[in-house]
């Protein structure tokens, strides 16, 4: 089915999109800059403080990007489901992409409690402000991808979406490509390179 027209803007891009767009623009100048701070520090100060790459729980990072990457995948299901009027399996993949997020979260706050009992704190080092920093600031904006996939399942569960109305869940899927995207950044900063 087809989507129906939005309303004709000047952009010829719907207000919504094009609002999601600018909100995803505004916080690649966010991340950015302070990946690009990191980089710079760990590739010229000389008390950085990396820690040793066996206490860093790579194996576990991994995990995590895998069930990361997992839920873009079901948050593509969720809305091709709804661009076939499929309610219910809006919802069922609605339910598995959170579910992998809260997994997500889960998984690292087992290893943020693991890295604090090692040492790496926010205040033992450089490498330890930016690694807090930066996956605090992706575990906030994971909080916010929830809340935004719990009002779009409450608003379907309400008949708010059909086939010719999708938009909300297109945004939504939008900003989760995204959240997962600056994983798919961070994780080899902090566990590969």
């Amino acid at each position: 089915m087809s989507h129906a027209a939005a309303p004709k803007t000047t952009t010829g891009i719907p207000n919504g999109k094009l609002g999601m767009w600018i909100f995803l623009a505004s916080e690649i100048m966010l991340f950015g800059s302070l990946i690009s701070s990191y980089i710079v520090l760990a590739m010229g100060s000389p008390t950085f403080g990396r820690p040793d790459t066996a206490l860093l729980g790579k194996p576990l990072a991994t995990i995590n990007t895998f069930v990361l990457i997992t839920s873009s995948v079901t948050m593509v299901m969720a809305l091709a489901s709804i661009q076939r009027n499929n309610v219910k399996a809006l919802l069922g993949w609605m339910g598995a992409t959170s579910f992998l997020g809260l997994g997500f979260l889960g998984i690292k706050a087992f290893e943020y409690h693991h890295k604090i009992a090692e040492g790496i704190t926010i205040t033992s080092s450089l490498f330890g402000s930016f690694y807090y920093t930066l996956t605090g600031l992706h575990g906030l904006h994971m909080l916010g991808g929830l809340a935004f996939n719990a009002y779009i399942a409450i608003k379907a569960m309400r008949g708010a979406y059909s086939a010719d109305h999708y938009e909300r869940v297109e945004y939504a899927a939008l900003y989760w490509h995204f959240v997962d995207l600056v994983w798919v950044i961070l994780f080899p900063l902090f566990y590969l390179v």
